[in-house]
């Protein structure tokens, strides 16, 4: 089951999953944290000095202005996130510092070892978490320091197919979300943008 408010444009949360080889908890322990990531907004206020970020909403369809990409590989049968320091955003001070400091921390060549989502891992974790899938939209308002819920519409959603999941990604409809810091990695996430639902499943049924 998914839900979300109703006015809400953000993305729709599909399935947390973090990136292979997953035991080497690559994000927050041996690679992209320690060496791409950057100084976290709140580092000396809320964090300590040396608190670092490495979050970055990432699409197939483009780079971000760091110079990060997701990559549908079926020859390897592989969603691959890379790295290309080229594509970053030459035109921004702080980009160009920070790629400075990635420089001198691991250089500016490829991702080493290359994140990855293996497809039969995708098809079983994904497939297996929203095959048939109900969502809701719901009106919300705060009272009295409660939070409350009316709910407005419901919709069915069969027919998922993977095929259409990878298509999705390539496409720029399903995006991969990292977020992570020092003191803790809230997860990698795989995020669909609004109003796509159609194209994952074959049957779209609103109900209420």
């Amino acid at each position: 089951m998914k839900g979300q408010t109703k006015h809400s444009s953000s993305l729709i949360t599909l399935k947390h999953l973090e990136p292979s080889p997953t035991g080497a908890k690559i994000v927050s322990n041996i690679l992209l944290l320690p060496f791409y990531g950057w100084s976290h907004k709140q580092a000396g206020k809320k964090y300590p000095i040396t608190e670092m970020s490495f979050r970055s909403t990432t699409s197939a369809s483009a780079f971000t202005n760091r110079g990060f990409k997701i990559i549908v590989d079926k020859e390897t049968a592989k969603v691959k996130f890379i790295f290309d320091a080229s594509e970053a955003d030459q035109t921004d001070q702080g980009i160009l510092t920070w790629l400075s400091s990635v420089k001198n921390r691991i250089g500016l060549g490829s991702i080493n070892p290359e994140p990855y989502w293996g497809f039969d891992d995708l098809k079983y974790a994904i497939g297996n978490k929203i095959k048939n899938c109900f969502y809701i939209i719901a009106e919300t308002k705060i009272e009295n320091k409660h939070e409350y819920f009316k709910y407005e519409s419901l919709y069915i959603l069969s027919g998922f197919s993977f095929d259409n999941f990878l298509d999705c990604i390539e496409k720029g409809y399903i995006l991969v979300d990292f977020d992570a810091r020092t003191g803790h990695n809230h997860g990698t996430k795989f995020r669909l943008q609004q109003g796509c639902w159609p194209k994952l499943y074959s049957s779209v049924q609103k109900v209420i």
